[in-house]
């Protein structure tokens, strides 16, 4: 038996780390299958969407008017083309911001006590998910670098699988040695209860 205590963590919209998360569902989750592990990308990786956004903001109050004042000595924009310009701005601005928003929330992990599941989104038409059975797992390994990887505690998570499977590659996640150790745990458990089985 596995001696990690089960902890359970509530989800929210920008759950990035839920070990045993209650009611949470997915596409294709079979009958008797159980979220053990819900990852995205750490909360840092959204620091310069916010600092771009912050910029895209300010960017027709503060830098419109200095390249108008450089133009205003040989062209004469009328005020309705700055109206129209700077509506267009912040559709295009926000617009952008949400695609990155969008693809840090859909990109995510889930590990389950049968399989891992990788859901890569691409766009809004098109996702690229690959999954494997726990039993397949071979080893699992993690890296954190430089200073914020270690200040932050996140890195990225590499488990390989058995045969022409892909190899799974959870990048810049929260708390990656406890990943490393759940996985391990969840497919030890599996091993031992396919074992038991036949």
């Amino acid at each position: 038996m596995s001696e990690r205590k089960h902890e359970i963590t509530k989800t929210n919209l920008f759950t990035s780390f839920a070990e045993w998360p209650p009611n949470l569902r997915f596409e294709n989750q079979e009958k008797n299958e159980t979220v053990i592990l819900f990852l995205r990308q750490h909360l840092i990786t959204l620091v310069p969407m916010v600092i771009l956004g912050v910029v895209f903001i300010f960017a027709p109050t503060v830098l419109f008017p200095l390249f108008l004042k450089m133009l205003s000595t040989t062209i004469k924009i009328p005020v309705g083309y700055i109206i129209v310009g700077t509506f267009f701005w912040y559709i295009a601005a926000f617009g952008m911001l949400l695609a990155k928003f969008l693809h840090w929330f859909f990109n995510i992990f889930i590990v389950t006590n049968e399989r891992i599941i990788d859901i890569d989104f691409i766009n809004l038409l098109y996702k690229d998910v690959a999954e494997a059975q726990l039993s397949r797992v071979q080893d699992i390994s993690y890296n954190q670098k430089g200073i914020f990887g270690t200040m932050f505690n996140y890195g990225n998570v590499v488990i390989q699988t058995a045969g022409e499977l892909p190899n799974f590659s959870f990048e810049i996640v929260p708390k990656p040695s406890e990943v490393v150790d759940i996985i391990s745990d969840a497919a030890k458990l599996k091993a031992k209860s396919e074992g038991n089985g036949h």
